[in-house]
């Protein structure tokens, strides 16, 4: 299994090729965190606890199945296992990037 500090530094890569302006968090309970800050060119990915457009809450092993294709984003939402708070426009941003 990926640890955060190897999915956070694959997110970097994947955020600095991207046109994403927002920020958003992505939170793993007591897994830790990553926040992404769009508004800052290439984007700052980094594991401290700061504002965000939108958190995602989700369990660290569904993020990674989600990332793996192995668990849909809406079942996910549907059955409880992602939630989202604040910006749903900014969540669905994530689909081109993380998918």
């Amino acid at each position: 299994m990926a640890t955060i500090d190897e999915i956070t530094e694959r997110m970097r890569e994947r955020f600095a090729a991207s046109d994403f302006d927002s920020k958003i968090k992505f939170d793993f309970g007591g897994d830790g965190l990553i926040h992404v800050d769009g508004s800052q060119k290439p984007p700052s990915v980094s594991n401290a606890d700061a504002e965000a457009d939108c958190t995602i809450t989700i369990a660290f092993a569904d993020f990674l199945d989600l990332v793996k294709g192995e668990l849909n984003p809406t079942t996910a939402f549907m059955m409880g296992k992602l939630k989202v708070d604040g910006s749903m426009a900014v969540a669905l941003k994530l689909a081109g990037i993380l998918g």
